[in-house]
């Protein structure tokens, strides 16, 4: 039985790929500094919980023991994190860290969490140049988020060790901290009858369902190797798509008041609004042998079913991100007016 051990895997992603190897055969061991957010599911399914915090002198180790066919590092956010890792990878098959699509630049040296929204050229291959590494500022912050993992990146793929690095971009599934279905949810929830969109909902920024990651991170383990993949769904919804999407699986219907540039500031903002577009490039996980779970209207359904039948909101749910997103008095203004 092959042996994987999932670092942060009571998270979005861990719980993802814990269930597609434990349905696989494997015997999966799951890290986390919190057994109360242990999948029930995924402990019957014969998931392993072993408490650990890397920020511990040996928890890493402890909690890898004699070694793995696979580990997955869902917490690595910091050429430190990756450097705490690498003593431990002798015994190691592959190892796949999670990154983000947020290390990329376009040619002004723009990036998605920087003050001018980054205009790529086209979908993004795995090529686009990437932010400089840093190690100086804390990866929390605007600046630092992509810089940090790019320093965690290159210490990883120049170790020699069989190491993919997986470039998500917006992740959804059950158990995200931030949900960005979520807005689409609560109105359904409110029984607003108009939904606002900001740029006439043509906001793009390409969807990376939980379980297409965990497809790609088997795929990474069956054919071990130094590489850099991005990882995102098949399809490329806008916004105006996902709101349709979750509206019709939800049995909702809406008035859409689709924005234009003249619309007051701060209306039908939602958590798309990406203009020009960000998506993506798939070819390289195609050519590993890649099989997306699904397109984002069939793998959002978990997430959603997650929202609407949860009787609280996730730990760690930011509320002063979404609250802009729910003015429903100036909405209400605004129809009154028009």
């Amino acid at each position: 039985m092959s042996r994987a051990v999932v670092l942060g895997g009571t998270g979005l992603i861990g719980r993802a790929i814990s269930r597609r190897l434990l349905a696989g055969g494997w015997d999966v061991v799951v890290v986390g500094r919190d057994s109360t957010r242990m999948p029930a599911d995924v402990t019957v399914a014969g998931g392993r919980f072993v408490a650990a915090d890397r920020a511990e002198p040996g928890g890493l180790a402890a909690a890898l023991g004699a070694g793995a066919d696979l580990v997955v590092d869902c917490l690595c956010f910091t050429a430190a994190h990756a450097r705490e890792l690498l003593p431990l990878l002798d015994d190691v098959g592959s190892t796949v860290m999670i990154s983000s699509k947020a290390v990329y630049v376009d040619a002004a040296g723009n990036h998605v969490n920087s003050a001018v929204p980054p205009a790529f050229d086209g979908p993004i291959r795995e090529s686009q140049p990437t932010m400089t590494p840093r190690e100086d500022i804390d990866f929390r912050a605007r600046d630092g988020y992509g810089a940090n993992k790019v320093a965690a990146e290159q210490v990883l793929l120049d170790s020699g060790y069989r190491v993919t690095v997986l470039r998500p971009s917006k992740v959804h599934g059950e158990g995200a901290t931030k949900p960005c279905e979520w807005v689409f949810v609560k109105r359904v929830a409110d029984r607003r009858e108009v939904l606002f969109l900001a740029n006439g909902g043509r906001g793009v920024d390409h969807p990376s369902a939980a379980a297409n990651i965990a497809a790609l991170i088997e795929t990474a383990a069956e054919n071990p190797g130094r590489r850099v993949l991005n990882c995102a769904d098949p399809d490329v919804p806008d916004a105006l798509d996902i709101s349709r999407t979750v509206a019709k699986y939800l049995g909702h219907r809406w008035e859409e008041v689709l924005l234009d540039d003249h619309a007051p500031a701060g209306l039908g903002l939602h958590p798309w609004d990406r203009l020009p577009g960000i998506r993506l490039d798939m070819s390289a996980a195609g050519r590993l042998g890649y099989r997306p779970v699904g397109d984002y209207a069939t793998t959002v359904i978990a997430e959603l079913d997650w929202l609407v039948s949860s009787d609280r909101l996730p730990a760690g749910f930011d509320h002063d991100y979404f609250a802009p997103m729910f003015d429903y008095a100036a909405e209400d203004t605004y129809l009154a007016e028009r």
